[in-house]
């Protein structure tokens, strides 16, 4: 778990439990509902903490059912917990409700907060009136969000009428109308073509570093993660399995390196080195792996420089999404938890 220093988000053992009725299937089952049933519960989250500071970008993943979208619920103010502690900008949320509201934007990738049949900028009206946004600051706000989202000629069209991509860049303005404190971020990109994504994710990066907004992500779209987020959560069956930085990820888990060596065209010698693997191989390409335990980074492209003549080398890094694949793959995520903890900061 990170430090405290400057957190803006505290949560200390915070567990969200469930009841679960067992019923019995078929007619007599029914019946037999009636006068007796089990219940059991369902652990959705279980103890957890973390800390996060102020203008901090991170990704909050984890399977179907591993617990984001209750952790999120209990952020927001919408589902009060089980037991533990949470504080956001120095609120509860489940206890100050319209106070939370007023530091945090959110943002549903598959939901909008706009009124369906109202222009867009009828739509923006209102909600400056939910949360009480003073004239000055929302023309201000607003000017500023419109010029950067290019939203002009969007304004007097029905939300109905928008393109996902179009609806996407209006919801991020609705969520950042009132200026929040904090953004959460629910599959933001999802069904977005290549060139809207690349827009909301340098939208966001601006956003983060410009009004040092706080912001949690929650998507399965790992490019996103690795994109953005300077730091990652993974929940795993309620439990937090790993907590820091995306390349600490990388390192904790990934062993495995892979480096891709052009040579001039002169240079047809091979390329030998213990407890490296030659993978494959063309005229003047060679593609090696080797396993960091066994030798270093390092140690491997200063020997092939010496003895090769280099045109170009590349490092080829894995993949967040790869890793965390892996992780679940191999039933590690909950096994490695203490593991990790310990080499936390």
């Amino acid at each position: 778990m990170m430090s405290d220093d400057n957190s803006i988000i505290r949560v200390n053992n915070l567990s969200r439990h469930f009841t679960v009725a067992d019923g019995k299937s078929g007619f007599i089952g029914s019946i037999q509902n009636l006068f007796s049933r089990r219940y059991t519960t369902k652990k959705a989250v279980d103890d957890i903490s973390f800390s996060i500071a102020k203008g901090d970008f991170v990704g909050y993943v984890g399977e179907n059912g591993a617990g984001k979208s209750t952790t999120i619920k209990m952020l927001t103010g919408i589902l009060v917990p089980t037991s533990g502690k949470i504080v956001v900008a120095g609120n509860v949320p489940h206890i100050n409700r319209a106070q939370n509201a007023r530091n945090i934007g959110v943002v549903f990738g598959q939901r909008t907060q706009l009124w369906w049949d109202l222009p867009v900028l009828e739509s923006f009206d209102l909600l400056r009136s939910i949360f009480r946004v003073p004239e000055d600051d929302f023309k201000r706000n607003f000017e500023e969000l419109s010029e950067t989202l290019e939203l002009g000629p969007l304004l007097k069209v029905p939300v109905r009428k928008l393109s996902l991509g179009q609806r996407m860049r209006c919801d991020l303005t609705a969520a950042l109308l009132h200026n929040p404190r904090i953004l959460f971020l629910d599959e933001p990109t999802i069904g977005l073509d290549i060139i809207a994504k690349d827009y909301v994710r340098k939208f966001l990066k601006m956003v983060n570093k410009e009004r040092e907004t706080t912001i949690i992500l929650t998507t399965h779209d790992m490019d996103d993660i690795e994109a953005l987020c300077s730091r990652i959560i993974i929940l795993d069956q309620g439990k937090i399995a790993y907590d820091g930085s995306t390349e600490k990820l990388k390192i904790d888990y990934v062993r495995e390196k892979a480096i891709e060596i052009e040579l001039h065209e002169d240079d047809t010698g091979t390329i030998s080195i213990p407890n490296v693997k030659l993978v494959k191989s063309t005229a003047n390409k060679k593609w090696l792996r080797f396993n960091q335990d066994d030798i270093s980074v390092q140690e491997v492209v200063s020997q092939i420089m010496r003895e090769r003549r280099v045109k170009d080398i590349a490092i080829h890094e894995p993949k967040v999404g790869d890793i965390i694949k892996n992780i679940y793959a191999n039933g590690k995520a909950a096994s490695q938890q203490t593991k990790l903890q310990k080499t936390l900061p």
